[in-house]
């Protein structure tokens, strides 16, 4: 009875197994991929029909059962989706590109790919000579030992996962928490005390507080793409986890860098706060909003590679595009051009007043496209930086010395010698003025003019702006008309004057002027040690 169990059990084993071994097919890439993704099921787990897809002629049984563990652990943690609808089911299929019988199972791995060797398809020499490469990358720091250790711990089955794999995603998730939270102290609680205490307290929280959080976040991700794997989900759900991490792993890394494009215009800002041009505190904010939009673009294409976006066609579509839009925005661009001449060769600063053909003002702004001026009705002029580049500025601003130039016109019967000493009182009061240059000023009495003798007033003020320059005119007319009431010296203007000196009982309309020159210079001493008003304003 005994032997009888004992045949029966042999040869229901030998119709299984014969039955297994007839169930399989490599007459084509379909078949051979089938073969081994559904004998490496855990419902339908035989490695040894799996390995069947290497070449037995050149890799061994143990050897070939090994790599088919390996490549089914590749697929599970690269999340490498098998749409079977796209794998060709032709015994004679061939490959368009190379015009041979392979095919590639995924774009990812162009190591991995079939053969037609004979009459059946098999993986590739060169696949089975990388499988052990590409599972240490998919794998790597050692993490792959854990896929040995993980399973051991039992085979029970909850909300259709093992226990092992639950107690991993557990275990992954307490890890992320404890780093996030250790990173958000060393960076919250240890760096900005440590800036507050140096003084740097408002830098601290303006700049480096917002990095904190998402920096701690993004150091998470590389755990979470090292350990996910190992967890051996399904290959759907895995390649979705794996491609919300990739996707969200560029995604923090933008922010900490767009964030720290803050910081570094901060310190930008402070390098320009110490140089004496206003151009580069313009050029600050400017370059800080470029980095940001190249730290957008830079992220935006990063995302599309890390999600397997072949981004080649869209850079030649961008290039061309860029072409067309060039030809279509050429005054744009001669506008972005000029702005860069304007801060490489500085013809102004901000604060400056130009002029340039018809418009005259203040800069107040310069930008990628038009510099900003305000004019001296208060109005706002938006000139093109091609145009400004291309045309000639004075620069009013850059003056080392500002000059002032009138005719004081007096009367006709105005004494040579009061006009001598009248003269000699206008040099003296440029000598006295605290802000006039006094290597290089003129004046003399310089026209006979048709109702008026003109003394030509050609000086220069060292003052920096036009307020200070206005200023300065006022105290030095002031003192002008000052000087003349105290010598009696008259102005003229226009007038037409009938003289009727014969009448005797009528005293005439001319001025009687003192005639004594050492009285004149005693006045005019007098009035020269009189204090002037800049005198009392610096006492």
């Amino acid at each position: 009875m005994r032997v009888k169990i004992v045949f029966i059990v042999c040869v229901l084993g030998f119709i299984s197994e014969t039955a297994l071994s007839q169930s399989y097919s490599l007459i084509s890439p379909y078949q051979t991929i089938l073969t081994h993704v559904r004998y490496m099921e855990e419902d339908n787990y035989h490695p040894e029909i799996a390995a069947k897809v290497f070449n037995p002629k050149r890799i061994e049984a143990e050897e070939a059962e090994k790599l088919a563990v390996q490549l089914i652990q590749i697929y599970k943690g690269a999340g490498i989706l098998i749409d079977y609808k796209k794998i060709p089911t032709s015994a004679n299929y061939i490959d368009t590109l190379s015009e041979k019988h392979i095919y590639v199972i995924d774009k990812k791995y162009p190591q991995i790919y079939l053969v037609k060797e004979g009459r059946f398809w098999y993986f590739s020499q060169e696949t089975e000579e990388n499988i052990d490469q590409i599972h240490k990358q998919v794998y790597p720091f050692g993490v792959d030992k854990l896929l040995e250790l993980f399973p051991k711990m039992g085979d029970a089955k909850y909300f259709g996962l093992h226990l092992w794999q639950i107690l991993g995603i557990l275990i992954i998730i307490i890890l992320s928490v404890i780093i996030h939270k250790l990173f958000t102290f060393i960076i919250e609680k240890i760096i900005i005390n440590l800036l507050i205490k140096r003084g740097h307290g408002a830098t601290a929280k303006k700049y480096v507080a917002p990095v904190a959080k998402p920096l701690s976040i993004l150091i998470i991700f590389p755990i979470l793409l090292l350990l996910t794997p190992v967890i051996q989900l399904p290959i759907k759900i895995n390649s979705y986890v794996m491609f919300a991490f990739k996707a969200l792993w560029p995604v923090f890394l933008t922010i900490v860098v767009y964030r720290l494009v803050d910081l570094i215009g901060m310190y930008m800002s402070r390098l320009a706060d110490k140089t004496e041009s206003t151009l580069d505190d313009q050029l600050v904010p400017m370059i800080r909003k470029a980095l940001k939009i190249f730290v957008i673009i830079i992220g935006a294409l990063a995302i599309l590679v890390n999600l397997n976006v072949d981004i080649v066609p869209f850079l030649t579509g961008l290039s061309i595009g860029g072409l067309a839009f060039a030809l279509a925005a050429q005054d744009t661009l001669k506008n972005f051009f000029g702005s860069i001449m304007i801060f490489l060769d500085k013809p102004f600063q901000i604060g400056d007043w130009i002029t340039s053909g018809n418009i005259d003002g203040t800069v107040e702004e310069v930008g990628f496209r038009a510099t900003r001026i305000r004019t001296f009705r208060n109005s706002l002029t938006y000139v093109p930086n091609g145009k400004i580049a291309d045309s000639t500025v004075d620069n009013h601003g850059l003056r080392n010395y500002r000059r002032f130039y009138t005719h004081i016109a007096i009367t006709y019967d105005t004494p040579s010698d009061l006009i001598n000493i009248f003269v000699e009182g206008l040099r003296e009061i440029v000598e006295k003025h605290p802000h006039t240059r006094k290597d290089n000023y003129h004046v003399y009495l310089n026209d006979m003019a048709d109702s008026s003798l003109n003394v030509m007033f050609y000086i220069f003020f060292e003052v920096p702006t036009w307020g200070e320059e206005l200023r300065c005119r006022h105290e030095i007319l002031i003192e002008i008309i000052r000087l003349a009431q105290s010598l009696g010296v008259n102005f003229a203007f226009p007038t037409t004057t009938l003289h009727m000196e014969t009448f005797p009982e009528k005293k005439g309309n001319s001025p009687e002027y003192k005639s004594d020159a050492a009285l004149l210079e005693k006045q005019l001493q007098a009035f020269i040690k009189k204090p002037k008003d800049w005198e009392k304003g610096n006492n």
